[in-house]
């Protein structure tokens, strides 16, 4: 199948647009430890789903040194439980990538993916707040392809986000056919994973 990738971004922090509420209450704070067992699990529980592999490889030393080189993990809570994350990574140019976004199965479809963007958003534009040697942001961006939720790019527009660029067949983004689920052998899920309805998984196997 041929996959479609759309490359959006924010230029102002006033681009950001607020979500509703969602159905289920949610805290969403940041993970401050480095842990990279942590940040895997979130990956595969997430990603597991949609073909999120890439990091599937990764040494624990890998996991350390992204999540030591500044990048931050913001992590949606129900009733103690994670829900869903976002990470965002830093580049060289003032501008940050929401490198990784999405929520458990169980946690979609319940509005929950608007606010988690939202927030997510608007913490990749107070970024350099929380480290000294950051200039402040000047760009937000992210892409997601058609391989995503059906409902993944309007949520991104409904934030504010805006399509800079669309790459036909950009390298890492094709279409692998099959997904491992949260962990090898982890057999039939749910019904929840029919897929996000609320356009709450993002990125096509985040690099």
């Amino acid at each position: 199948m041929d996959v479609t990738t759309w490359y959006l971004e924010q230029t102002s922090r006033s681009d950001l647009l607020p979500a509703g509420r969602p159905a289920i209450e949610a805290g969403i704070v940041r993970a401050e430890v480095v842990s990279p067992e942590f940040s895997r699990f979130l990956y595969t529980a997430v990603g597991g789903d949609w073909q999120w592999t890439d990091r599937l490889r990764w040494t624990w030393r890998e996991w350390e040194d992204l999540l030591g080189g500044g990048a931050e993990t913001w992590v949606a809570y129900h009733r103690g439980t994670p829900a869903g994350y976002v990470e965002l990574t830093p580049g060289r140019d003032a501008s940050v990538e929401i490198t990784c976004f999405g929520l458990m199965s169980w946690a979609t479809g319940r509005g929950l993916g608007g606010r988690l963007l939202e927030v997510g958003t608007a913490r990749a534009w107070d970024l350099a707040d929380r480290h000294e040697d950051r200039e402040p942001t000047r760009r937000v961006w992210l892409h997601t392809c058609s391989l995503d939720g059906r409902h993944a790019l309007a949520n991104y527009r409904a934030r504010g986000f805006r399509v800079y660029d669309v790459v036909h067949g950009a390298p890492g983004d094709e279409d692998e056919g099959v997904t491992p689920g949260p962990w090898p052998g982890a057999g039939p899920r749910s019904p929840t994973t029919e897929g996000p309805r609320d356009g709450d998984r993002r990125e096509c196997r985040p690099r």
